[in-house]
């Protein structure tokens, strides 16, 4: 299992490395200057120049990308061109907003879907079987910007429990900051919800007609032993993989969310900083969104083998 992890934690580096090279390539390429961007489209040629000289932009791409790189690499993730802020307290605090955001909506997510999965299962072509099963149709056929149209009117409008949209810290105190907080994760946790529960039912479904969840039942272990030790353990094997790549789709995919909610995250900023063309912010951005993304998979292989002791990675089994 040692070498397994460091297999994969060197595969994490291959991507985020692959991921660089491949940002800054697309960023490089688009039309306009980013001397142009920090002096206005009026400033005088020679200043232009002159600037793009000290920035390094006259340097070959491939010398370019390896300051970059070498910068990034040594924490200083550049400064933003419309701020004029170092991009790292940026990336920073808009990155706890939104694990914070994420961390809630991934908690209901796994305890409820993982939870409605189980019991739709037992309840098989049972009523509540049939609700859950509708339920995940509609949250899988309707988008995150509706469920987040709904939340607003239901909760903000109509009832008034919520705020509509933006964000206060916890300093604020603790039940402001958690109102605002709770439309988004309601909303996140509505959009993914279908996928985890509709999953865990199928796969929960398949192990319990198993021979061994059968042989359970013949030595005559109680139901809750044989659902939960011996049927959801290994049912639970394909849910981690959509959990994992959730939390890589919460993480950098609440652009959504946040800008309907006007909640100051690192989706938000993505979209502030494609809006105004800050380059180093939005290289930095993709950067923290990949890790994420790496970092899930790599949990969800490790949580794989701690669940299934079968599993053996990196060699054959007999």
């Amino acid at each position: 299992m040692t070498a397994f992890v460091i297999r994969r934690l060197v595969l994490v580096g291959v991507v985020l490395v692959a991921v660089s090279m491949l940002v800054f390539a697309i960023t490089s390429i688009l039309p306009g200057s980013v001397a142009h961007l920090i002096l206005g489209p009026f400033a005088p040629p020679e200043q232009v120049k002159a600037l793009e000289l000290k920035l390094g932009l006259g340097d070959p791409l491939w010398l370019q990308y390896w300051h970059w790189v070498s910068r990034i690499a040594s924490g200083d993730f550049g400064r933003s061109l419309l701020m004029d802020r170092p991009v790292y307290p940026l990336i920073a605090e808009a990155f706890a907003r939104s694990l914070t955001l994420t961390v809630a909506s991934f908690l209901l997510i796994a305890v409820i879907g993982v939870g409605l999965g189980v019991v739709a299962a037992l309840r098989h072509n049972g009523p509540l079987d049939h609700a859950v099963s509708i339920g995940t149709y509609l949250g899988i056929a309707i988008p995150e910007f509706f469920w987040a149209i709904v939340v607003i009117l239901v909760f903000a409008a109509t009832l008034g429990w919520l705020p509509a949209s933006g964000y206060e810290p916890i300093s604020a105190g603790f039940g402001v900051w958690l109102r605002h907080l709770i439309a988004p994760t309601l909303t996140l946790v509505f959009a993914h919800l279908a996928h985890v529960s509709r999953l865990t039912r199928s796969s929960m479904i398949e192990v319990l007609r198993s021979p061994y969840v059968t042989a359970a039942h013949a030595k005559g272990l109680p139901e809750r032993v044989v659902v939960l030790r011996h049927a959801l353990r290994n049912a639970l094997l394909p849910t981690i993989t959509v959990l994992a790549l959730d939390i890589g789709r919460l993480m950098g995919g609440i652009v959504v969310i946040e800008t309907v909610f006007a909640y100051p995250g690192l989706g938000r900023l993505l979209v502030f900083s494609v809006q105004s063309r800050d380059i180093p912010t939005l290289q930095a951005a993709i950067l923290v969104v990949a890790g994420v993304y790496a970092l899930a998979n790599l949990v969800a292989d490790l949580l794989y083998a701690w669940l299934n002791p079968r599993i053996r990675y990196g060699r054959s089994v007999a």
